[in-house]
């Protein structure tokens, strides 16, 4: 690895063998010298979730100029603790996480492990970004989204972001008409369980579900700018402090 060349960590939570990282790979090549280190399999829905009961583990599955590749049996937050705890000499100085099969836009961003690395490497002070495309399929066309990461990517390395903040970045699935800053869409997901009985009449559950959105004629929120054909770029924060609601809490909690 060069040290004149930005270095630029990878992950994300559809394992090492997912489409999605392997384009990524290839595009942040372009900007830099790149270390992934990856779940050895899928980790969808993690968040920022930690292994706590059992041991972690790494191995190496590629060296050569500008690269190489880890794979973990941890989750995508852990991947991004390994990385800057055992594997890196160095602090990236970019963290792009992706690109997800699926959207991770509204609500999703909670529950994403897409976002749970991203919103670690922003915790340690890394500008950081998650990918995401509104296509499930494991052999997802990512050609017209390539561009607009390459872009994105380079203006964050160029520009960096503010303290506390990465961005949740997603994308439709074609006909990509350009990208809009915006917020994150009001929402939840409705009848999350399928639920079914095995042959020895015990029930188990798949989760399932359809999102409800609560403000569809909001133009300015990230599922509107999906449906319409827009990348939307949402400005996440770690903070979840409802700092609107502390002047009132605080007097209402003078009482007590």
């Amino acid at each position: 690895m060069s040290e004149k060349r930005p270095l630029i960590l990878i992950t994300n939570d559809d394992g090492d063998d997912a489409k999605g990282i392997r384009v990524l790979t290839k595009l942040m090549m372009q900007l830099g010298d790149v270390v992934v280190v990856s779940p050895d399999g899928p980790r969808s829905g993690q968040s920022n979730a930690l292994t706590v009961y059992k041991p972690i583990r790494y191995k190496k599955l590629e060296e050569r100029e500008g690269l190489a590749r880890y794979s973990s049996n941890g989750t995508p937050t852990d991947c991004v603790k390994l990385a800057l705890n055992e594997v890196l000499d160095r602090k990236p100085d970019l963290l792009v996480a992706g690109i997800n099969h699926g959207s991770n836009a509204a609500i999703n961003v909670i529950y994403s492990g897409t976002m749970g690395a991203a919103l670690e490497g922003c915790e340690c002070s890394i500008p950081s970004i998650g990918f995401s495309l509104c296509n499930f399929h494991p052999d997802a066309d990512f050609s017209e989204f390539e561009p607009f990461i390459v872009k994105i990517a380079k203006q964050v390395l160029e520009n960096g972001l503010p303290e506390g903040v990465c961005l949740n970045v997603n994308a439709p699935e074609s006909n990509i008409k350009g990208v809009r800053v915006c917020r994150q869409c009001k929402g939840y997901w409705s009848q999350e369980f399928a639920p079914a009985v095995d042959p020895r009449g015990k029930s188990y559950y798949w989760l399932t579900g359809y999102f409800v959105n609560h403000e569809p004629d909001s133009k300015d929120t990230d599922e509107w700018a999906l449906e319409h054909g827009y990348i939307s770029v949402v400005p996440t924060k770690i903070d979840l402090t409802a700092h609107e609601y502390l002047k009132k809490l605080s007097a209402i909690m003078e009482k007590i």
